[in-house]
């Protein structure tokens, strides 16, 4: 009965009133998937299933706490979402509020890998440093911002022009998305961590900085000694041999959803 008296009053204001509404949750959510905001999101709804079911139980204490920290919230997811919502902007601005996710299938995330590794065999030959980003779960869409939008096919040839010494694109970082090169050039926030060997520069202290702060691969070639190395969780895997690094992007990017920890034996340091 309920049922067919809302046909009944349902007007067409009101269809366009929801649609308006799912096309805004959308473009949120097509905001948030690319960085690392997603994150923060699971634990606001995290928060609100608490507040819920404290509500319901009638836990007046954790309930109490839950209200008064919302005030504190409300304050706070301004600045704790201001690049988020400052790509939003940007982007309603230019009309550009869909774009179409691109998906990789593991046989070109593997040609990915092997391209990726062959530009930085050559590069550790040639003693050129280099930065390599591979996205995962996290978005990198922040860092992607601070860099040179490329978004080109992979290949070994376009990695090695892009870190050749003395261009604009050197000392920056590449990012991979989906087996493509979204950006090059990109800033990277270094580690804190003072514990670290003082032979590792900035471009190792950028690797590792990011993978603290995201659940990326970062492929470093070191300017000074050549070597390849990779860091994953905020650790650095040296001295490692080439067969043994791919093998482990591979592990990374191939079931990017499994949580690894303490699978590599490989002598990784930090």
């Amino acid at each position: 009965m309920q049922f067919s008296s809302l046909i009944e009053t349902f007007r067409f204001l009101d269809f366009i009133d929801i649609m308006t509404v799912a096309v805004a949750i959308y473009f949120v959510y097509k905001q948030l998937k690319d960085t690392r905001a997603v994150s923060l999101l699971k634990g606001l709804l995290v928060l609100a299933f608490i507040n819920v079911v404290s509500h319901t139980l009638n836990l007046y204490v954790i309930n109490w706490i839950l209200q008064q920290g919302m005030t504190v919230l409300l304050f706070a997811l301004p600045v704790v979402f201001q690049p988020e919502l400052r790509r939003a902007l940007e982007q309603l601005g230019r009309g550009r509020i869909f774009n179409r996710a691109q998906n990789v299938s593991e046989a070109e995330m593997d040609s990915a890998i092997n391209e990726v590794m062959a530009a930085a065999r050559v590069m550790s030959r040639e003693h050129t440093g280099a930065l390599m980003v591979f996205e995962r779960e996290v978005g990198l869409g922040d860092y992607i911002d601070t860099g040179i939008l490329v978004d080109a096919k992979l290949s070994r040839e376009l990695i090695k022009n892009i870190f050749v010494p003395s261009t604009p694109l050197h000392d920056g970082a590449m990012i991979i998305r989906n087996g493509r090169i979204m950006a090059a050039g990109c800033l990277l926030p270094l580690t804190e961590d003072r514990t670290l060997s003082t032979e590792l520069g900035t471009r190792h202290r950028a690797a590792i900085g990011l993978s603290e702060q995201a659940d990326c691969v970062v492929v470093v070639v070191s300017e000074e000694t050549g070597k390849i190395s990779y860091t994953y969780g905020g650790h650095i895997y040296r001295h490692l041999p080439e067969d043994q690094i791919k093998e482990a992007l591979r592990t990374f990017m191939e079931r990017p959803r499994q949580t690894i920890t303490g699978m590599w034996k490989w002598g990784g340091s930090k």
